[in-house]
């Protein structure tokens, strides 16, 4: 998939190809070692070449979105005849039973709610260490904590199911 889009007043080529598990990405038709996994609705857990970056993805009122890495805001206008669709539409909340999932391979550090506890979307649930970064990992929408099914200090591996919001 190619998508044309102007960052922040530059027009770039974003180009995408699935291999197997992963995919190979391409920024104006140069190779990128990256992976991206999106751990809750609009947020994303990126690796590049080995470094760990947060993505906030926020839609405007004009159709172009903000995106928020590394606390520096970014304007995107996405230009394709086929609109880049997500799986969900941005700020629209997850429905019904949500499994939250560890983005890549770690270890739960803290522990943010207990079952049973009403949560907000966006609310972060745990927090785990992977790389020596800390990541949030957040409900996908309003809620209750029927299950955490992770203690602190344990190990998770990547796509575990780590807690089940309903």
């Amino acid at each position: 998939m190619k998508i044309e889009i102007d960052l922040d007043g530059k027009s770039r080529t974003l180009g995408m190809i699935h291999t197997g598990e992963r995919a190979l990405w391409t920024i104006d038709g140069r190779a990128i070692d990256a992976d991206a996994v999106e751990v809750s609705p609009g947020i994303y857990s990126i690796l590049i070449a080995g470094q760990s970056f947060e993505a906030r993805i926020a839609p405007q009122h004009d159709s172009a979105l903000r995106v928020t890495v590394a606390n520096r805001q970014h304007r995107v206008i996405n230009h394709n005849p086929r609109k880049w669709k997500r799986h969900r539409g941005l700020g629209a909340e997850a429905e019904g039973s949500q499994q939250l999932r560890a983005p890549m391979p770690g270890k739960i550090v803290v522990l943010l709610v207990e079952a049973g506890d009403r949560v907000d979307a966006g609310q972060g649930i745990v927090v785990m260490e992977a790389m020596k970064m800390q990541n949030e990992i957040r409900s996908p929408k309003s809620g209750t904590v029927e299950r955490l099914l992770v203690a602190q200090g344990q190990t998770v591996n990547a796509g575990e199911v780590v807690a089940i919001v309903s």
